[in-house]
């Protein structure tokens, strides 16, 4: 408990004496401890600690007292075999599993909990991250807890307005899937009567009468990377305003149209993701724009090699060709 607390690592714990506890203030400690890995280090206890070694002080002065004169520097002390006490020497694995079979301590195997002393300093900064979002995984996870566990408690829903939301984030999650496994829709013509015979389901799903299909079509419809079959739809943002979502959002959109007009500007966004890559970590691009960078490949694909020739030279491979915030900028 005291390093899950304090932080310092098992061996550092095992070896402290009453001597390394300097006293700073009526509730202020700075413990000089020994890190096997490296060398003499101090750490400033956090008020748990504190308390947690003021209780353990308080708790240990009798035992204190009747120990040897060699033995009562130790911070840790501690009597084993009841009938039979004898001084604790140094807590080791048997030790440990001793205790742990006799609290019927038990893993979700229903096996003897093994306890990994490594868990110590990691429930440590578990705890030390809860205390503020700072974007880490152990914020969410527990380092203590079995699968099982972790989704009994976060993924559990109690209340209808719980369960309804968590349905909500599934559906969502499963149209995003579906929307990148559709195939991008691509007009080779810029003629209403090839896009409304060429695909049906397309017009069925955007509710597109023939005005519709001609703005879509002639471009008075266009935004940065295709034609919308209708901004207001709500995909990305609320229903009824117009759509908030970023450039490149549109090439996994459900509700674009690509022609050849948009060549020129869907070679300046791959030039953008271009820049990115050559910044970003591989991981980081990826977790970010890699559905995107692949999507754009499978659109231009379909255009014509020698019309991506002509556009390709209109492209300056710069930020200022793409409607980017300060912060996407690439430097």
């Amino acid at each position: 408990m005291f390093g899950v607390y304090a932080g310092v690592v098992p061996d550092g714990i095992a070896d402290l004496q009453v001597g390394d506890i300097d006293w700073a203030g009526d509730s202020t400690i700075l413990l000089s401890y020994v890190k096997r890995r490296t060398a003499a280090e101090s750490v400033n206890l956090p008020r748990a600690a504190v308390r947690l070694l003021e209780q353990w002080l308080a708790h240990s002065t009798l035992l204190r007292g009747l120990v040897a004169p060699t033995d009562r520097n130790r911070l840790w002390l501690g009597l084993s075999q009841p009938g039979h006490p004898r001084l604790i020497r140094e807590v080791d694995r048997v030790v440990l599993q001793r205790w742990v079979l006799r609290h019927g301590l038990v893993d979700v195997d229903g096996q003897p909990l093994k306890v990994h002393r490594a868990r110590i300093r990691t429930t440590h900064h578990a705890m030390r991250s809860k205390r503020t979002w700072t974007g880490n995984a152990r914020a969410t996870i527990d380092p203590n807890h079995s699968p099982a566990v972790e989704g009994d408690h976060y993924l559990s829903a109690n209340t209808p307005a719980q369960r309804q939301a968590v349905e909500s984030i599934i559906e969502d999650a499963q149209h995003d899937l579906l929307r990148r496994a559709q195939p991008p829709t691509v007009i080779s013509a810029e003629n209403a009567a090839a896009l409304a015979d060429g695909y049906p389901q397309l017009i069925a799903a955007m509710h597109l009468d023939d005005t519709a299909i001609a703005e879509l079509v002639g471009g008075a419809r266009d935004v940065f990377t295709a034609a919308c079959g209708d901004q207001l739809a709500g995909l990305h943002g609320p229903a009824g305003k117009p759509c908030p979502a970023r450039p490149w959002v549109c090439l996994l959109c459900p509700l674009a149209v690509f022609a050849p007009r948009h060549a020129v500007n869907l070679l300046r966004l791959k030039a953008f993701f271009a820049r990115h890559w050559r910044q970003m970590p591989a991981a980081q691009f990826m977790a970010v724009f890699g559905p995107y960078a692949t999507r754009i490949d499978q659109i231009l694909h379909r255009f014509d090699p020698d019309g991506l020739a002509a556009a390709a030279a209109e492209v300056g491979d710069t930020d200022d060709e793409i409607p980017v915030r300060p912060e996407e900028r690439t430097a």
